[in-house]
């Protein structure tokens, strides 16, 4: 006997011609294990943990799925009241109704209205957890320590007594949540069918509004519609895997990636995406699961990224394809406090740029039609040169690497002590409130740098695949620019107008006074240097007048750098790339090259 059903018989999922499915309601997991488990038992009988009194409207919300629908009491007109039953397709329990209706199974409920399932108070281990481990051995987890679950024993006590009165020959599924089932044997055991309770009242069906799906779903609407796509493979292929919310989920990011570079204009940097990984990590943790939710994501994008990503993945999460609103408008806005005991809320804002807020309007300036063909035939290639108010940007750059330099050897060479007889060079207050228990002043003395800094060199990508082929030094036309060394993409195959080019900075070198940097690809000093990053730094090592050479990348210089430094008496000051701002990176980043100093005058018409 294979193991896994060695663990059902001993957990009481098999007794007489009864089979038990325990599950997790409102999880997609669940739904496709009932699924899967319905197809190839092929039962007379399904019996599902609902109220059997909703039966007609229940049954007609069922074949309405795909859509999302809802069991709600009250008057029929007037205010709605709060749900009663939310019918979602990557729910278990609706799921087994949807699934006896179509293998020819005779439905039947074992549930009553006069115990309410919404607002949802039980708690289960996470469902995700199936990804890993077998079905028997989760109820199995369960079985060993089950949570408090108010109602549970009534609900029990209602689901035998309607389990008695079924037909005991008939091959019968019972799909009931884990702590009924827990309370279930118990009672079966015994062989007393109870007295029904009674309700009066009256049920009526609503649609729900597809705005307020991201609100009441347990597991949110993205995800629910990924099982829907693959429903028809559970049934078809009994080896078909159960959903992966993992997998799903992270695919969930990659899409809104896309849309956030689509309409804002954004960039995820690598750092982020492994600052957000972490971030996720420890929220899962926190809440003791092995996958993240909807929230979680949103959280983590808005922590990391900003509100617009965090909104773009809420949307994606959020907005189903396969819903439709009755067009009578008769569909129920319902609230999380409806249908959760215990709910988390996250404003989001979403920022555009401003009509207002821009230098002067469009229409002062219009953007020339694009003509790429006539622009090419207008290149002459007989020389090359800057854009001078980016010149200007990257200079300003440049002086902010240096200082940012300065000012990181100086803490690195500060110390800090207790206060005796003199404050040095002032009092260290974040030292002192630490160790305030001491009960005394903490002082700060920062030894002077000696020597300043000299040539920078910034490496946005080590090119390991050749992306950026275009090698190129140019000089400082007046005292205050520098000269650059740097590889980039090819200019000319990106066209913005007539002998105008947009490329994009692999790395580059820039260094003071002007005028005296040679061609750094093509001289034979720098041909031990494996990459074009260690050319650029040795380049800077050799032209640098100042002690301190600033280098920026996403990973210091090999140890052998430091030595030739040393040679030189220079000093290698690294700046992690991840440490300054992307947005600024960003924008530095892109340089346009002109291909004569006529092109100056009309080139402000082309770039933007």
């Amino acid at each position: 006997m294979p193991a896994d059903e060695a663990l059902a018989d001993l957990l009481g999922l098999r007794r007489g011609r009864w089979t038990f499915l325990p599950v997790v309601p409102r999880r997609i997991e669940f739904a496709a294990l009932v699924r899967k488990r319905l197809c190839a038992m092929r039962p007379a009988v399904v019996a599902v943990e609902l109220p059997w009194e909703y039966w007609p409207a229940l049954i007609s919300e069922v074949l309405s799925l795909p859509n999302y629908g809802s069991i709600c009491t009250g008057p029929i007109l007037g205010e709605v009241k709060d749900p009663a039953v939310l019918v979602e397709p990557g729910d278990a329990l609706t799921e087994a109704l949807r699934t006896a209706n179509e293998i020819g199974a005779r439905p039947e409920l074992i549930g009553s209205a006069v115990l309410p399932m919404l607002p949802q108070s039980d708690f289960y281990p996470d469902p995700a957890a199936l990804e890993w481990i077998p079905y028997e051995k989760y109820v199995e987890l369960y079985f060993l320590n089950p949570p408090p679950s108010p109602q549970a024993d009534e609900r029990a006590r209602v689901a035998a007594t309607r389990l008695l009165k079924l037909d005991p020959e008939a091959e019968t599924a019972v799909v009931v949540t884990l702590p009924v089932f827990v309370r279930l044997h118990t009672l079966l055991a015994g062989g007393q069918a109870s007295e029904e309770p009674a309700w009066r009242g009256s049920a009526r069906n609503l649609r729900v509004a597809a705005s307020c799906l991201g609100d009441i779903c347990e597991d949110c609407p993205y995800l629910q519609e990924r099982y829907e796509d693959m429903r028809r493979q559970l049934a078809d292929d009994p080896d078909c895997p159960l959903p992966s919310r993992r997998r799903w989920l992270a695919e969930l990011w990659r899409e809104a990636e896309t849309n956030y570079r689509a309409i804002y204009r954004g960039e995820l940097a690598p750092w982020q995406r492994r600052q957000a990984s972490r971030f996720l990590e420890r929220l899962v943790r926190f809440d003791g699961a092995v996958a993240p939710s909807l929230f979680d994501l949103v959280a983590a994008a808005r922590g990391v990224v900003d509100d617009n990503f965090a909104y773009e993945i809420w949307r994606l999460g959020t907005s189903p394809r396969y819903h439709i609103d009755r067009p009578d408008g008769d569909n129920a806005e319902l609230r999380a406090e409806q249908v959760f005991l215990n709910t988390r809320r996250l404003r989001l804002r979403q920022r555009y740029e401003r009509e207002k807020r821009r230098a002067a309007p469009r229409a002062w300036k219009r953007r020339p039609a694009r003509d790429v063909r006539g622009w090419a035939a207008q290149l002459d290639g007989d020389a090359i040169c800057s854009y001078p108010p980016e010149d200007i940007v990257i200079e300003d750059y440049g002086r902010f690497l240096r200082q940012k330099a300065k000012t990181m050897l100086g803490e690195e060479r500060s110390r800090v002590e207790p206060f005796t007889t003199s404050v040095l060079d002032g009092i260290d207050l974040r030292e002192t409130i630490r160790r305030w228990h001491e009960g005394r002043l903490y002082v700060r003395e920062t030894e002077r740098v000696s020597g300043d800094a000299g040539a920078v060199v910034v490496i946005f990508d080590e090119d390991r695949d050749n992306r950026y082929p275009w090698l190129t030094t140019w000089l400082g036309e007046h005292s205050n620019e520098s000269d650059m060394a740097f590889y980039s993409t090819p200019p000319f195959e990106n066209l913005v107008g007539p002998g105008i080019g947009r490329a994009e900075y692999g790395g580059f070198l820039m260094t003071l006074p002007p005028g005296r940097l040679m061609d750094v690809w093509s001289d034979p000093d720098y041909d031990f240097a494996e990459t074009k990053p260690e050319r650029l730094l040795l380049a800077a090592l050799d032209y640098s007048l100042e002690r301190h050479v600033v280098y920026v990348g996403p990973r210091p210089p090999r140890a052998i750098f430091r030595q030739i430094a040393a040679r030189l008496a220079r000093q290698i000051v690294y700046i992690p790339l991840g440490a300054l701002s992307p947005e600024k990176l960003r924008r530095i980043r892109v340089l346009h090259v002109l291909d004569s100093h006529e092109r100056r005058r009309t080139a402000s018409r082309y770039i933007w």
